[in-house]
């Protein structure tokens, strides 16, 4: 079988305050590209191989799945992107190869089930929802019965978040940017959310407003300009500040010249046009360029469907 998932922005979290018993929620999309895309068998034993940037992903998630099962699987890579440059490899890479255990093995699974196996989505339910559904997502976060700290995904247990809202990303280009840089992960980005967190009330209060009467309503209505204010906006509030303040001032340098955001902790960033996008994507790189930084670059669009699975 073949398997080929979205990649996704990380436009922000939103309630790292959770003073009124609720934390996290989180605004994302998915993208066409960069992808992952597998094929699988089955197999006695685990076997992973392809030219991929991340195999060593692939083979613990392929382990660990083999262990929960008790069965084998051959998995071929032939696409994968960067890990932690804030592009969701990761869930997308656990989420391929847990739809491919299911499906070979007849398991029937949802992928919320395979999620919370493979321990994804604790935090925000963006990855988990675009590999579903595709499109532009709201999720609601948790209840702080559920989760009582401030964690990444990689560290919380809690069950992937509840999608609140799911709309049809309209046809804009997206230029993406990946700088030869490393996004905060591991024992760095649980420090990033303690030192960070709680954020200001007042912060939390005006990402709810933005998102729910700007954001939404502008990707709902086709709005350009709307969207565009309102993620420039959301680059200065709450943990996508601390998020973005982590680089210093190279990448909030980048915020002030062009209309552009930092998704997850980055370091990719991104900016979404109807025009000129080959232009923009130029400049953008020309930007790192002047500070010696290399970075890839990729103009896609927003995917408003899920993996795609061929039996």
């Amino acid at each position: 079988m073949r398997i080929r998932t979205p990649s996704r922005i990380h436009v922000t979290l939103i309630d790292l305050n959770a003073s009124i018993g609720r934390v996290d929620g989180s605004v994302g999309f998915a993208l066409n590209e960069p992808f992952v895309e597998i094929e699988a068998y089955r197999s006695d034993e685990v076997s992973v191989r392809g030219n991929a940037c991340n195999l060593e992903r692939f083979q613990d998630f392929a382990n660990k799945l083999s262990n929960q099962f008790g069965k084998g699987i051959e998995i071929v890579v032939r696409s994968d992107y960067r890990s932690h440059v804030g592009l969701g490899s990761g869930t997308q890479i656990a989420l391929a190869i847990g739809k491919a255990f299911s499906e070979l093995y007849g398991l029937g699974l949802s992928i919320r089930e395979i999620a919370e196996i493979v321990g994804r989505g604790g935090t925000s339910g963006i990855g988990v929802a675009v590999f579903e559904f595709g499109g532009f997502v709201v999720d609601g976060g948790h209840s702080t019965k559920e989760k009582k700290g401030f964690l990444p995904s990689s560290a919380s247990k809690a069950k992937p978040a509840k999608i609140i809202s799911r709309l049809e990303f309209p046809d804009w280009d997206v230029v993406v940017l990946i700088p030869k840089l490393s996004g905060a992960y591991g024992a760095g980005e649980v420090n990033l959310f303690q030192k960070s967190c709680p954020v200001p009330l007042e912060d939390v209060r005006e990402l709810c407003h933005l998102i729910l009467m700007k954001m939404l309503p502008a990707v709902a209505e086709k709005d350009l300009e709307s969207f565009n204010f309102a993620l420039q906006r959301i680059q200065h509030l709450g943990f996508k500040k601390a998020e973005v303040d982590r680089y210093g001032d190279l990448i909030r340098g980048l915020l002030e010249q062009f209309p552009a955001g930092l998704s997850s902790t980055g370091p990719s960033v991104f900016a979404v046009t109807d025009s000129n996008s080959k232009n923009l994507a130029r400049d953008m790189k020309s930007y790192f360029a002047e500070k010696g930084i290399e970075c890839e670059q990729i103009i896609t669009k927003g995917r408003n469907r899920g993996a795609e699975i061929e039996l």
